[in-house]
């Protein structure tokens, strides 16, 4: 895989099961990539060794006054030289692309699974967590996968190096040969608590990326209350924390990097000594003390990958857990895949509601977080997936056995609060759809007038034509309840079999919305639509309207009856308190009293 193939056709089913696993599921679909960068880090690694040979050779040569075996130790320096500019321009290039292509694999999943789950997502996972997996730790585990196979090359080549003097120099081979490993697994024993304290650190900074991005989220809501100060305290704490494991932490990978320098240091001065002494014996050439000198100087070249694959796989572990958590997540607990189409009443068992097909239903919930809930469980997500969990029903069949394509186009959950992506108007209402609902006809059901005339006034060099006119990201130069028209408007382009709209009004004044809702009763006459609003505007309008108390539904019927029989209905829709629905029955009662009192005192004015 090269990276102008990127993105991947299929980024395939990772194994998530571990952070581990995860890891080695890419390194295992990478192997094409490993192998020529384990290749290309050989030729470098046996280049960089082979100099010590070279070398030797050319200090014997000068010691026995022989000219040609001078020459023939320069060309042979010239040839290894050669062979490490090469080795390492490849090496580094194929490194870079498996690191790429590694955290654009991970990229694609984590976008494939966002757009499995949708709005669902953030809340089986904190916001703050999805945007550390998407952006930090994708990069790590891009450099764990990138490192292994550069560790593997350093690592044969100690192995090879190592055999090459036993068999070149046995006596000093034999030192080399057993300092070597010693060296390579004198960390092991420092590496758990510096895992630990990378987990720590990890930890402590995940939890301060999601306070810094919920604070951002809610930042409109802390400057109404006077609050930033608050948790920018909170944040300014959080961050000392992250400050002080990262330096914890550094401690211990520069006491493993200080003994990855003095123990070779020390290897290399008794290799030095012995050899002298061996030399001064006649017991070996100068040529071959400088060439075993020289092989343990330049192994502490591929000695550091063993700390590089140390320090990246303790950071890229937490990196994978966290990858692979949220890659584990799944749109319901059982899909089967098969390929089944569906049509008919809408039907939530958890609740007992039902919204007939081709109505204008509308749902009451004293609980906006139910409502929220309910809402993801009509569009086939729900929040927290059980043993047991029954799914929402299409024409009996349950959402969460169709294919994820199917369901998405039979039912369309707009949020309480959605998102406009920036670009143009035209782009914004440019999605997917039935063709049967034109933009014109969804802005003008969505009272989307005042919106127009807006975007042409703002337009730049789009000659007033509001849809070439661009929206900004999230719509931010829009007031609320402009977005929330133009956020309607995009749903009911799609014209989906049934569109299940979560407050789509609560930003819009009455007028706007006594408006809106007829619109939207219009447009849609026939098709199935669900509301949940508290809005006596928009449960006017309704065919039926579903009261869902403890969530369970509690009673059915029109606006205006429930509004006249159940209690319940009334004080969430007309937000009437205890005391005032008892004044109001006092006063329902308060003629009968009176005439009671009255046919009382006739009577006893005729016995009398």
């Amino acid at each position: 895989m090269q990276i102008r193939d990127l993105p991947y056709a299929d980024p395939g089913v990772p194994d998530v099961r571990s952070g581990t696993r995860f890891l080695v599921w890419l390194g295992r679909n990478q192997l094409g990539g490993q192998v020529k960068s384990l290749l290309w880090g050989l030729l470098l690694q046996l280049g960089i060794a082979g100099l010590s040979v070279a070398v030797g050779l050319a200090v014997q040569a000068v010691v026995d006054r022989s000219g040609g075996r001078l020459a023939l130790a320069g060309g042979l320096l010239a040839l290894l030289g050669a062979a490490i500019a090469v080795g390492d321009m490849m090496l580094h290039r194929t490194a870079v692309t498996n690191w790429i292509t590694a955290a654009a694999r991970v990229q694609q999943l984590l976008s494939r699974k966002t757009a499995e789950l949708g709005a669902v997502l953030t809340r089986r996972v904190a916001a703050g967590e999805v945007v550390a997996v998407s952006t930090g730790d994708v990069e790590k585990i891009g450099w764990f996968v990138e490192a292994l196979s550069r560790f593997a090359a350093a690592a044969l080549t100690m192995v090879l190096v190592c055999v090459g003097l036993v068999v070149y120099q046995p006596t000093l081979g034999l030192v080399v040969a057993v300092g070597m490993p010693v060296l390579a697994l004198a960390v092991l024993p420092l590496l758990p608590r510096a895992t630990r304290r990378a987990d720590i650190q990890r930890e402590k900074a995940g939890k301060a990326t999601e306070l810094a991005s919920d604070t951002v989220a809610g930042l409109r809501v802390l400057r109404g209350i006077g609050g930033e100060e608050l948790f920018l305290g909170r944040y300014r704490a959080a961050s000392q924390e992250v400050r002080r494991a990262a330096v914890h932490s550094a401690r211990m990978w520069a006491l493993i990097a200080a003994v990855q320098v003095l123990l070779p240091g020390l290897l290399l001065v008794g290799v030095l000594a012995y050899g002298a002494r061996l030399a001064l014996d006649g017991r070996i050439a100068v040529g071959e003390l400088v060439t075993a000198y020289g092989a343990v100087a330049l192994m502490l070249h591929p000695l550091r990958h063993f700390e590089e694959i140390a320090m990246a796989y303790s950071f890229s572990r937490p990196s994978a857990k966290r990858a692979a958590r949220v890659l584990a997540l799944s749109r319901t607990d059982t899909v089967s895949g098969e390929d089944r189409a569906a049509s008919g009443d809408l039907y939530d068992p958890a609740t007992g509601l039902l919204a007939p097909a081709g109505h204008f239903t509308a749902v009451v919930c004293g609980d906006p977080d139910a409502a929220g809930r309910l809402a993801d469980r009509l569009g086939g997500h729900p929040a927290e997936p059980t043993e047991g969990h029954t799914s929402v029903l299409l024409g009996g069949v349950p959402l969460d056995e169709l294919e994820l394509a199917a369901a998405r186009a039979a039912v369309l959950v707009q949020d309480k609060d959605p998102v406009l992506l920036s670009g143009t108007l035209r782009e914004l209402l440019d999605v997917p759809s039935s063709g049967a609902v034109s933009a014109e006809a969804a802005l003008a059901a969505a009272r989307c007038g005042d919106v127009l005339d807006a975007l042409a006034q703002a337009s730049v060099d789009t000659g007033g034509d509001p849809m070439r006119t661009r929206i900004t990201e999230r719509g931010r130069s829009l007031s609320g309840g402009q977005r929330q028209r133009l956020a309607l408007a995009r749903s009911l382009v799609t014209d989906p079999q049934v569109l299940v709209l979560d407050e789509p009004t609560s930003a819009v004044d009455s007028h706007t919305e006594a408006r809106v809702a007829a619109g939207v009763r219009e447009l849609r006459e026939g098709r199935t639509t669900v509301v949940l609003a508290s809005s006596p505007l928009l449960l006017d309008r309704a065919d039926r309207v579903v009261l869902i108390h403890d969530d369970e539904v509690v009673a059915v019927g029109t606006h205006r009856e429930l509004l006249r029989t159940e209690p319940r209905y009334r004080a969430v829709v007309t937000r009437e308190t205890d005391e005032e629905q008892a004044m109001r029955e006092q006063s329902a009662k308060q003629p009968d009293e009176e005439l009671e009192e009255k046919l009382e005192a006739e009577l006893e004015g005729e016995s009398a």
